[in-house]
């Protein structure tokens, strides 16, 4: 049986699909910056997820966007942790913390959180060892690209090494979630084949997130309509991903992502058996 554990949290893989709610406490995210900045709006639209049936909620307090400004782990943890506070109280679901700081993931998980979302792969080791000091999941992102080559094949190294690393460190398989990382460092071309190849990934039994939400990847092939207008392609592209074995997609839109993500399991599930 394939799992993904993260503290208190058991999710059984394979027949259901799950969706992580993205609650930017931010400024200045691409999508939604400053929409939920304010203690008390994201505090709503995080029970308004869980309402919608997020089965996790993901908290950022620094944007990625494309041409962003990275701010310090200060800043960040001013940021993030009136929010896990509130959300520990107030939320039932697992809550994520999107970070690469070592120093703000640990405190984000005595806060509440159970699950490091980190974009730079676990690239630092400190993060690797922050988490092996604990029961949370791991969501593992493979930030690079090239401008030619197999990227299903660089993908399928960069988890396999990165998996021995994590369980070398005391890591358990089932903590662990890998990312392709759609949109980051990636040709639209090698953005297209990670959604259209899908089934080539290779984790080796680890979960598998999808995150194209709203990105340029979706707006490029229907001539980049505002972000907010972006959830039809975002719905196409995530329920192809997980007909073809995705195991969890992170969106915005959770109400209509939740739809989508059961009716492609369940036709997935009627494929496969």
């Amino acid at each position: 049986m394939r799992l993904f554990t993260a503290g208190r949290c058991r999710m059984v893989l394979g027949d259901a699909a799950y969706v992580m709610g993205i609650l930017n406490v931010t400024p200045d995210s691409f999508s939604d910056g400053g929409k939920y900045f304010s203690l008390k709006d994201a505090e709503q639209h995080a029970l308004e997820m869980q309402e919608m049936g997020a089965d996790m909620i993901d908290v950022g307090a620094q944007s990625t966007r494309p041409g962003w400004v990275q701010v310090s782990p200060e800043e960040e943890l001013q940021r993030l942790l009136p929010v896990l506070d509130i959300l520990a109280c107030r939320v039932g679901v697992p809550v994520s913390v999107d970070t690469f700081y070592p120093q703000v993931a640990k405190q984000a998980l005595a806060h509440g959180a159970s699950i490091i979302n980190d974009v730079t792969g676990f690239a630092d080791p400190d993060m690797v060892q922050t988490a092996a000091g604990t029961d949370c999941g791991c969501i593992v992102m493979y930030p690079r690209g090239e401008e030619e080559g197999d990227i299903i094949g660089q993908l399928n190294r960069f988890f396999a090494g990165k998996r021995r690393e994590l369980e070398d460190a005391g890591i358990e398989k089932s903590r662990i979630c890998f990312d392709p990382g759609i949109g980051f460092g990636k040709t639209y071309e090698q953005n297209l084949e990670i959604l259209a190849n899908t089934a080539e990934i290779d984790t080796g039994g680890c979960a598998l997130l999808m995150a194209a939400s709203r990105k340029r990847v979706i707006g490029q092939p229907c001539g980049n309509p505002p972000f907010e207008q972006r959830m039809p392609g975002t719905l196409a592209a995530h329920s192809i991903s997980v007909y073809s074995g995705a195991d969890l997609v992170r969106a915005h839109d959770v109400a209509e992502a939740v739809q989508a993500a059961k009716v492609a399991a369940a036709i997935r599930r009627a494929k496969h058996g």
